[in-house]
């Protein structure tokens, strides 16, 4: 790279994890966020921070739901923006579903009726890929 006119500029990627959380009776966690409506509970990874523990913090944060990762299932990167969403799959161990200033609403539901309500692109998609372990692990790019 020639040192004309250009400097460089380090990327600004963003690492995320969400949890799509199963309980007992087979019903999906999700969160409403102010934003993007109902989804997984899920946020950016901290510095310092594994992948797992920021799943595992994010979630507890989201929807007051404690939760141990069971696996992990794949990645779903957003080239143009740069984002990186890493997924696990988790099961409630304690806590009691709670809103926060990321969630309006909490609960869990049906997957079908669960996935009817999450409405923003791909989430879906997430979602459904991470119930099918047989595409896990995956790796989507869009």
């Amino acid at each position: 790279m020639s040192s004309d006119s250009h400097t460089y500029t380090p990327p600004k990627h963003i690492v995320s994890a969400a949890t799509i959380v199963l309980n007992d009776e087979g019903k999906l966690l999700l969160i409403k966020g102010p934003r993007m409506g109902w989804e997984m509970p899920g946020g950016q990874v901290e510095e310092g921070e594994s992948l797992k523990e920021a799943a595992i913090r994010e979630t507890w944060e989201e929807s007051g739901i404690e939760v141990e990762i069971t696996k992990f299932c794949g990645i779903f990167q957003n080239v143009e923006q740069s984002i990186c969403n890493t997924l696990f799959l988790a099961k409630p161990v304690g806590g009691t579903p709670t809103t926060s200033s990321e969630s309006l609403e909490v609960g869990y539901f049906p997957i079908d009726e669960a996935l009817e309500m999450v409405t923003f692109p791909n989430f879906r998609e997430r979602i459904r890929y991470c119930l099918d372990e047989t595409t896990h692990p995956f790796y989507v790019a869009f």
